[in-house]
C-alpha cells in the first residue's frame, strides 16, 4: 500500500492536482455553506464544511509525507494565465517545496480542529451557516497565500485573508464593539499593506518578474544598487525592497506600532480567534519573511530593524499581558509577544527557529484559545476572570488542556515551546546583527514575563475561591465532546511536537525545511547552536543549568504569589505606583495616540483642505473668481459700448493722438 501511495512517477504526476484540491475544498465548502446553507440546513452545512476542510488535511498530510518525510523534489507548475500586459506575464502558479507543504499542513489541521470545535461553540447562534461559510473562506484564502509561487498570487492570499478577517471580527455586527474591531483591524492592516504593494512593485522594477525563484535567484543583479529616496539619501535596492516588505508583515504579524488590531480581534467569536492567532493571518507575516530569505540576508539594515521591533514587541506586549482581565485578551497580547519572538529569530537569520516557533505556537495556542472557549460556553459567555475561580472542579478536562498550553507556552520541559523558545533565545544570543544584545534582553526577559501573565489566568481561572454568582454556578458543567475532542487533539502536539520536530527542524543536515530557506554563513547562528546540541532528551535534562527554566519557574512563582498567595501584593502596588497602573491600562497610549494624530488629525487636514483649499481658492479664486472677473470685465466693456458716433470719433481722435506721440518720441 505504501509503495503504491508513494511511487514517484504517480506521486509527481499529481503533485499540483492534490494542491489545486486542499485549496479549493475549503472554498467550494465556503460557497455551498454561505450560499445554500440555510436550504439544506445546520447539519448538512457543518457536515459539508467541515468534511472538505478535513479531506484537505488528509491531502496536506500525504504532500507533508512526500516532500517533506520522503523527500520528493519540490513541484512548481502554471494553473492558468492570470494578466498579461505588454511584456509582463502573471500565473496562478502553485509552489510545493518543504516551507509550503509545512504550512499547508498546519493551516488545515488547525482549521479542520476549529471547524468541529465550531459546531458546539456555535450551535446556538443565528448566523451558524455565514460563521461556516467566512472560516472556511479563511482557509483558503492562507493556504493561496502559502501556496503561492510569487508574489502577486500571495498577495491575492495576504487580501483575502485580510477581507475575511474584518467579516469574522466584525460577525456579531449587533455589537458596536465589534464593528469597531473589524475596522481597527481592517485599516491597520491596509497601512502594512501600503508597504507590501510598494515593495512589490519595487521587485516588478527592478527584477522585471514577480516569481520567487527568478526573484530569489537574481539578488546578485540589484545587491549593489542603490536608490534616491530624498536628496544625499541613498539606501540600498534591497534595503528598501525588504523594508517595505517587512512593513507589510508587521501590519499582518502586529508588531509595533501595527499591532493594535490585533486585541480588539477578540470580539469575534473564539473560533475565529484560535484560527487568526494560530495559524492564519497572524503567521502570515512571518511565512513572508522567511520565504524571502535570499532577499533579507543582503541586507543587514532590514535584519536589524526586524529584530529590534521584534524584540520590542515580544517584551511590551508581554507586559500588558499581566494587567488584562478578560482570558482571551490575555492570550491575544500573549500570541503578540510570541510573534515577537518569531520576528526576533528572522531578524537573527535562524528562520527555521522562527518556523520551528511558528508550529509548535500554532499548536498550544489554539489549544488555549479554545480551552478558554470552553470556559466561556460553561459560564454562560462571561469573559472576566475577577468571576471566575475554583473551576477546575467543574472542567477537568478544559482545566487539563489549559495547563497544557500554559506549559507549552511558559517553555517547561518537556512541552512543545520549551524548544522552540529555549533555541530562538539561544540563537539571538549567538547573533551578531546590529540590535541583537538589546533583542536578547528582550527575550530572556520574556521567559519571565510569559509564564507569569498565563499562570495568572490560569489560576484566576480554575483555582482559589470561587467568585461566581450561585445562579452560574449551579448550571457549570464540562463542555460537551465535540468542543473537547479538538482539545484533546490539540493537547497531543502541544506536549510532544517540540520533542520530535527540533533535531529535524534545526540542526539536521539538511533541515527539514531545506534548502528553502537561504542563510548566509556569517549569519548562520543555528549551525554554531548546533555544536551545542545532543538531542532533544539531553536538551530537556539539562534545562536546569539554563538561566531561562529559572525565569519561567520564577514567573510561576510569582503569578502564584500575586494570585493566590497574597492577592493583597497586587493592590499594594497598584496604589504605589498608580502611574505605571494607568500607562498599562492604557496600553502604552497607542489607541490616544492613534485617535489624535491619525483619526483627529486627519479630519483637521480633511477640513483645512476643504474649506481653504476648496472653498476658498479653488472655489473662491478659481471657480467663482474667474466668473466674476468676467463678469466686471463685461459691466466695464459695456460702459464703452455707448452707441453714439462722436463718441467713437473722439475715441478714434485719441487713439490716433497715442499712436502719433508714440512714434514722434520713438525717433
Amino acid at each position: 500500500m505504501t509503495e503504491w501511495l508513494f511511487q514517484g512517477e504517480y506521486v509527481e504526476k499529481h503533485f499540483l492536482s492534490i494542491a489545486l484540491m486542499i485549496m479549493l475544498l475549503p472554498l467550494a465548502g465556503s460557497l455551498i455553506a454561505g450560499l445554500i446553507g440555510k436550504k439544506i440546513g445546520r447539519c448538512a452545512t457543518h457536515w459539508i464544511a467541515t468534511s472538505f476542510v478535513g479531506i484537505s488535511f488528509v491531502l496536506a498530510s500525504y504532500l507533508f509525507a512526500a516532500i517533506v518525510i520522503i523527500g520528493y523534489p519540490s513541484q512548481d507548475g502554471v494553473v492558468y494565465q492570470w494578466i498579461s500586459s505588454g511584456t509582463f506575464h502573471f500565473d496562478v502558479a502553485l509552489l510545493l517545496d518543504r516551507l509550503s507543504a509545512t504550512m499547508t499542513l498546519i493551516v488545515t489541521f488547525i482549521s479542520f480542529m476549529v471547524h468541529i470545535y465550531t459546531i458546539g461553540y456555535m450551535a446556538d447562534d443565528s448566523g451558524y451557516e455565514r460563521f461556516f461559510s467566512y472560516v472556511s473562506l479563511f482557509t483558503f484564502a492562507m493556504l493561496a497565500l502559502v501556496l503561492a509561487d510569487n508574489f502577486l498570487l500571495m498577495f491575492f492570499g495576504w487580501e483575502g485573508v485580510g477581507l475575511v478577517s474584518y467579516l469574522l471580527i466584525g460577525f456579531w455586527f449587533q455589537r458596536e464593539s465589534a464593528v469597531s474591531g473589524s475596522l481597527k483591524a481592517f485599516l491597520a492592516n491596509r497601512v502594512g499593506d501600503i508597504g507590501f504593494i510598494l515593495g512589490l512593485a519595487a521587485i516588478l522594477m527592478y527584477f522585471s518578474q514577480v516569481d520567487y525563484q527568478f526573484v530569489f535567484s537574481h539578488v546578485s543583479l540589484v545587491a549593489d544598487k542603490t536608490i534616491s529616496i530624498f536628496p544625499g539619501v541613498h539606501p540600498q535596492v534591497i534595503t528598501v525592497i525588504c523594508v517595505l516588505l517587512f512593513i507589510g508583515a508587521m501590519g499582518k504579524s502586529a508588531q509595533i506600532p501595527l499591532h493594535v488590531w490585533l486585541p480588539e480581534s477578540m470580539e469575534g467569536p473564539t473560533p475565529i480567534s484560535a484560527l487568526i492567532h494560530a495559524a492564519t493571518m497572524v503567521t502570515a507575516g512571518i511565512y513572508m519573511v522567511a520565504r524571502c530569505s535570499p532577499l533579507f540576508e543582503y541586507s543587514v539594515p532590514a535584519l536589524s530593524m526586524v529584530i529590534a521591533l521584534g524584540a520590542t514587541t515580544c517584551l511590551f506586549m508581554g507586559i500588558l499581558a499581566i494587567f488584562q482581565n478578560d482570558i482571551k485578551r490575555v492570550i491575544a497580547y500573549s500570541t503578540l509577544s510570541q510573534l515577537g519572538y518569531m520576528a526576533v529569530a528572522l531578524g537573527a537569520s535562524a528562520y527555521d527557529a522562527a518556523i520551528f516557533h511558528l508550529v509548535t505556537h500554532a499548536f498550544f495556542k489554539a489549544l488555549l484559545f479554545l480551552a478558554a472557549g470552553s470556559v466561556i460556553i460553561a459560564l454562560h459567555h462571561e469573559q472576566d476572570m475577577r468571576k471566575m475561580g475554583g473551576l477546575a472542579p467543574y472542567l477537568p478536562i478544559t482545566y487539563l488542556t489549559f495547563g497544557i498550553g500554559a506549559l507549552a507556552l511558559s517553555a517547561i520541559p518537556p512541552f512543545s515551546g520549551f524548544y522552540s523558545k529555549d533555541a530562538i533565545i539561544e540563537a539571538v544570543h549567538f547573533s551578531t546583527i546590529p540590535g541583537a544584545s538589546y533583542a536578547y534582553f528582550c527575550v530572556a526577559l520574556g521567559a519571565f514575563i510569559t509564564p507569569l501573565y498565563i499562570f495568572r489566568a490560569f489560576f484566576l481561572t480554575f483555582h482559589g475561591k470561587s467568585r461566581m454568582d450561585e445562579k452560574t454556578k449551579q448550571h457549570v458543567k464540562e463542555s460537551p465532546w465535540v468542543i473537547l475532542i479538538p482539545l484533546i487533539a490539540l493537547a497531543i502536539p502541544s506536549i510532544c511536537a517540540g520533542e520530535l520536530l527540533i533535531g529535524p527542524m534545526l540542526f539536521t543536515h539538511p533541515t527539514l525545511l531545506g534548502n528553502t530557506i537561504f542563510v548566509l554563513p556569517e549569519h548562520n547562528v543555528l549551525a554554531q547552536l548546533g555544536h551545542e546540541f545532543h538531542g532533544a532528551a539531553a536538551m530537556a535534562l539539562h534545562a536546569g543549568t539554563s538561566l531561562n527554566l529559572w525565569l519561567a519557574l520564577s514567573g510561576i512563582i510569582t503569578a502564584w504569589l500575586f494570585t493566590l498567595g497574597f492577592p493583597s501584593w497586587a493592590v499594594t502596588l497598584k496604589k504605589r505606583f498608580p502611574f505605571l497602573y494607568e500607562v498599562m491600562l492604557k496600553k502604552y497610549g497607542f489607541d490616544e495616540f492613534n485617535q489624535i494624530v491619525f483619526v483627529q488629525g486627519t479630519r483637521k487636514l480633511g477640513d483645512f483642505l476643504y474649506k481653504k483649499i476648496d472653498l476658498f481658492f479653488i472655489d473662491g479664486l478659481f471657480v467663482n473668481g474667474s466668473g466674476q472677473l468676467i463678469r466686471w470685465l463685461a459691466r466695464v466693456s459695456r460702459q464703452l459700448q455707448t452707441g453714439y458716433m462722436y463718441h467713437y470719433a473722439l475715441a478714434m481722435v485719441l487713439g490716433l493722438v497715442v499712436f502719433l506721440s508714440w512714434l514722434l518720441l520713438g525717433f
